[in-house]
């Protein structure tokens, strides 16, 4: 399957965020601490040339603690502030601003010799869609300040929230790039909910999720959905199936998504695999590796 998606008003969004970069002193990026990489916008790093960076790890609590732990590490050693956090339970947001003002002190005594005191840090909130960016703001302010949604395209215009009198947030509406030039980082972005799942596959999207994890955590999925060898036997004999629908086969089996017939639902079936993945129900799981 071939993974892009790029609303209109995406294009729209790219152009408020580059009228407004002169106004902002520090770009807090959200990513998903499960694709750290693939969940990060090239045009973000364009656009950010020569602002203080604050690369926020979200989600952290559905991702591999070792492996964020490195990734968080990797953006360190790029001269980069980074913070794990699982925006959800907001428990690291004193430490958020706590490090806005270390990134921003130079900023800060540099217009207090210039006799500017008391101007708030202005940051904006940048990242893909569906990253958690507006629950992120919420925690922060404590209030609810940015509707949130647990699908992709909630926040479609800018909006400047207070924290107080020396902090300001523009929140930005979340943008992918037109073109992915690597489809695994299109795969990725369809795998924890970047995209509209109605201009996805779920059969092939749910194939692809059980190839990565195969690779990196092998029998996660036939332990969670008490998968036996002996099944997939039986549906690999099925001249219509490949090791992947005859994982989805089992699973659709296993948890009684039968079709007329008594033919598995794999529709349904992949359906399951992906929820499960994306809310965590499949254990602390990450896509990618920093090599």
């Amino acid at each position: 399957m071939n993974y892009q998606w790029y609303p209109g008003h995406m294009t729209k969004a790219i152009r408020m965020m580059q009228e407004n970069i002169k106004l902002i002193d520090i770009i807090i990026e959200l990513t998903d601490a499960r694709i750290p990489a693939s969940g990060r916008n090239p045009d973000i790093d364009e656009l950010g040339k020569n602002k203080y960076r604050l690369i926020i790890l979200n989600k952290a609590d559905l991702a591999d603690p070792a492996v964020t732990k490195r990734w968080k590490e990797y953006y360190e050693a790029q001269g980069n502030f980074v913070l794990e956090m699982n925006s959800k339970t907001g428990n690291e947001a004193g430490k958020v601003k706590d490090v806005i003002q270390s990134a921003c002190a130079e900023k800060i005594e540099r217009d207090k010799k210039r006799g500017i005191v008391g101007r708030p840090i202005r940051a904006m909130v940048a990242g893909i869609p569906n990253v958690g960016k507006s629950t992120f703001i919420n925690k922060l302010a404590g209030r609810n300040s940015a509707k949130t949604g647990n699908k992709p395209g909630v926040t479609k215009g800018k909006q400047w929230i207070s924290l107080g009198k020396n902090m300001q947030l523009l929140d930005t509406p979340g943008i992918l790039w037109p073109k992915f030039e690597d489809q695994e980082v299109g795969l990725h972005l369809a795998l924890i909910g970047s995209m509209n799942d109605e201009n996805l596959d779920s059969v092939e999207l749910a194939c692809d999720l059980i190839k990565v994890l195969n690779n990196y955590y092998p029998g996660v999925i036939k332990e969670k959905y008490n998968i036996t060898e002996e099944q997939l036997s039986v549906f690999l004999e099925d001249q219509y199936a490949n090791e992947f629908s005859a994982v989805l086969s089992a699973i659709a089996e296993n948890r009684k998504l039968i079709k007329q017939g008594a033919v598995p639902d794999i529709d349904r079936a992949s359906s399951l695999l992906l929820d499960d993945f994306r809310n965590g129900r499949l254990g602390r799981l990450s896509l990618e590796r920093p090599e």
